[in-house]
């Protein structure tokens, strides 16, 4: 018989919750076979069967918090696998002819896809052209049924919340993750622990969406990615970054600790709740190396397969509020990080350029920062700097005015 136990995931991390079991108590597993899956307060985590044979679960139930080194499950690798059970083959019945359904005088239209519901109500919403959304449903899984069409119908404009009915006085409770734990700690210790804040400025997003719109084809056949907003300002504050060290850097103690390259965390957030990636040594990636690193990390983010390693040691964040339809916010710092900044929607606006009134792309951007570490001087001109780069994307080539270089000025 050999024991599973808990694996350790990280130094300081002393229990995990127990997300999901994958197989069964008696059933038989392969070796490398998923058995189930873990929660830190970092990331999640599979665990698998080290031999084959049959599996004895250990008594730990789903949502369970348990030990570093806690039996998790037994697997008995003496046991005979199981004979695989022959396909009995019968004779093809002979097809019956086609029937087709005689016409109906009430007109019948299809239920979206990502839209459950009951044959008698898919038929009660399509005769009396019921909006799906307006109807709470009360089925399995979130099906609609008849009589919440019904309800829908006699209380138009009224919806209760899913799984209850009108005037519903319900309280939920659910037990906190091991993930959103953590998430709550570290806000809670960005804020009370630095000196934290924000600065705001705004980039006219013109001249990204051009080039983005002329390659964005070759781009995506050239190196099977697409370019989106994400390599535009990695880079660009990859640039100020090396420009405006202090942004670049962290308090330990007594010590001011200085990076010489920029390792980017990109905010993902999930349905566990928000993770923080990071992209290594961006300075040194070209545009589609960063895109293919951003779609990489924001799939694994919502898989649950980041490791501890992906999710440690950034330098600086980006975070963009602006998919959710932001207009502007003030970024909470990513510690033990000094600074992080925020994007926003992209919006058009009446601006004046050379004396006329004119509607451009903006997009507001936030920088929240460490004052004990970064001061005004350095924050404002590292946001400027980032502005200027956005606007004139050229830039990130050389890091210079390709005009001013020439001059040499």
């Amino acid at each position: 018989m050999i024991d599973i136990k808990v694996p350790t995931v990280g130094e300081s991390i002393s229990e995990v919750t127990l997300l999901k079991w994958n197989k069964k108590d008696g059933e038989y597993v392969e070796r490398d076979e998923v058995i189930a899956e873990l929660e830190s307060e970092k990331a999640t985590f599979e665990v698998n069967a080290e031999q084959a044979g049959v599996l004895k679960l250990g008594p730990v139930k789903e949502g369970d918090t348990i030990k570093i080194g806690d039996l998790l499950a037994s697997i008995d690798e003496t046991a005979a696998k199981p004979a695989a059970i022959p396909k009995v083959e019968t004779a093809s019945a002979p097809k019956a002819e086609t029937v087709k359904p005689a016409a109906t005088t009430a007109p019948v239209t299809s239920v979206p896809n990502d839209i459950k519901a009951s044959p008698v109500a898919s038929a009660i919403i399509a005769d009396k052209k019921v909006d799906p959304k307006s109807v709470t449903p009360s089925g399995y899984q979130g099906k609609i049924m008849k009589d919440d069409v019904l309800a829908a119908l006699s209380n138009p404009g009224k919806k209760a919340f899913a799984g209850t009915e009108l005037y519903s006085r319900n309280v939920r409770t659910e037990k906190m993750s091991n993930l959103r734990k953590t998430i709550s700690r570290r806000l809670v210790e960005a804020k009370n622990t630095t000196a934290m804040l924000t600065t705001f400025n705004e980039a006219d997003m013109g001249r990204i969406m051009e080039i983005r719109n002329k390659y964005k084809d070759k781009f995506k056949e050239m190196h099977g990615v697409g370019l989106g907003f994400m390599s535009f300002f990695a880079k660009a504050c990859a640039v100020a970054l090396a420009e405006w060290p202090s942004v670049n850097a962290y308090i330990d103690g007594d010590q001011l600790v200085y990076h010489d390259y920029a390792d980017i965390s990109i905010a993902v957030s999930t349905p566990r709740g928000l993770t923080v990636p990071v992209m290594r040594n961006v300075e040194s990636m070209s545009m589609a190396d960063i895109e293919k690193k951003v779609v990489e990390l924001a799939g694994k983010a919502r898989d649950s397969k980041l490791t501890t390693e992906e999710l440690t040691g950034g330098t600086f964040t980006i975070t963009n509020g602006g998919v959710f339809g932001s207009l502007m916010s003030t970024p909470i710092i990513n510690i033990p990080q000094s600074a992080i900044l925020g994007m926003h929607k992209i919006q058009d606006r009446p601006m004046v350029v050379n004396g006329q009134v004119v509607v451009r792309p903006m997009m507001y951007l936030a920088l929240s920062y460490d004052h004990r570490i970064i001061d005004g001087r350095e924050s404002v001109s590292f946001l400027v700097r980032v502005k200027e780069l956005l606007e004139n994307p050229e830039q990130l080539l050389i890091g210079k005015d390709p005009v001013k270089t020439l001059l040499e000025l």
